[in-house]
């Protein structure tokens, strides 16, 4: 089978610790070329991971007649050139999440890759891991009875690194950014509908750039039913997500970050007690390129269209608006 040829722009740590390996351990897909800022720092990369090409400019991955696709783990604020320019160039892209600074960019990154006639995802790894098939089919089974309520964080503690990238809110820098996006979609996901308002409280710190830190929100949607959550980038690590039912829940102790060498099952607790589900030990980075994979080669359709992604940076920009205004902002 012929295999997607991959070009990587950027070096980001995701990409060097997760998505690089995660293609290379596809069944797709290969990645053929990386660029950097520097050509030292893609050699260097390139010789890490064992990739034939390395290109000191982002343009000459997108000028390279031999790459089919192209990854982007670029800082937020660059993923619309850099999209919109692989799109012209005829080249499938998967970006790194956050997909856009705001809803708009979005639509107008997934406008050119439709106009190109290219693939384009929003990289959400979790996703593709068969444990959320699960947990849908559980929720829909009514095993745990009529859904009342989803409670999700996702928060580390990075604050020490003053001059991170994360840091910087021109570039799109602050928690709900960089991990309040995970619950927030999982939610939608999960629920199958789009949320109605936001409300969101946030710590906003100075000597970060005033980006925020940490962020509490809610998210309502139909039938009285919320998202609960909170996000963070100074705070102790976490990423658990809780789905609660009228006559049981499920929980997950690690909802987004799975660790291929163990096993990160998940929970079902009912009054008849409580059952673990087993999770198969599986790289969700691989499932992702794979997914992305099929499309390309074969036409099937994207899990998660660019659509989605739409959708979602438009709940993202009804809680910065509340975080910032401190109100709740309706979404239409």
């Amino acid at each position: 089978m012929r295999k997607i040829r991959w070009g990587v722009i950027g070096s980001a740590g995701i990409a060097k610790r997760s998505v690089i390996p995660g293609i290379q351990q596809s069944e797709t897909g290969e990645v053929v070329a990386i660029a950097s800022r520097t050509l030292e720092k893609a050699q260097q990369t390139a010789a890490e991971l064992d990739i034939p090409i390395a290109y000191g400019s982002y343009e000459e991955v997108l000028d390279d007649p031999h790459i089919d696709s192209v990854y982007i783990p670029l800082p937020n604020h660059l993923h619309k050139e850099w999209t919109i320019r692989a799109a012209k160039a005829g080249k499938h892209v998967l970006c790194e999440k956050p997909l856009a600074l705001n809803a708009e960019e979005a639509r107008e990154m997934a406008e050119a890759c439709e106009e190109a006639g290219v693939i384009f995802a929003e990289a959400f790894m979790y996703r593709y891991h068969p444990r959320y098939q699960s947990i849908s089919d559980i929720i829909k089974s009514g095993e745990i009875g009529e859904l009342r309520g989803i409670y999700a964080n996702f928060t580390f503690n990075n604050a020490g690194d003053k001059g991170n990238v994360r840091y910087k809110k021109e570039w799109g820098g602050g928690s709900l950014y960089d991990v309040g996006v995970y619950p927030i979609s999982a939610a939608r996901m999960l629920l199958e509908e789009e949320p109605q308002a936001a409300t969101v409280h946030a710590l906003f710190s100075e000597e970060h750039g005033d980006v925020d830190m940490m962020a509490s929100g809610l998210l309502e949607f139909e039938k009285g039913v919320a998202l609960t959550f909170d996000c963070g980038m100074w705070a102790a690590g976490r990423n658990v997500l809780e789905v609660i039912g009228t006559d049981g829940r499920i929980e997950v102790p690690s909802a987004f970050v799975v660790h291929q060498d163990q096993q990160d099952n998940f929970v079902v607790i009912t009054k008849e007690g409580s059952r673990e589900v087993e999770v198969p030990k599986l790289n969700q980075y691989a499932l992702q390129a794979d997914a992305f994979g099929q499309s390309v080669l074969e036409g099937k359709p994207l899990p998660f269209p660019a659509s989605d992604a739409i959708l979602n940076m438009k709940v993202l920009d009804a809680c910065l608006t509340s975080a910032r205004e401190r109100r709740r902002v309706e979404i239409q």
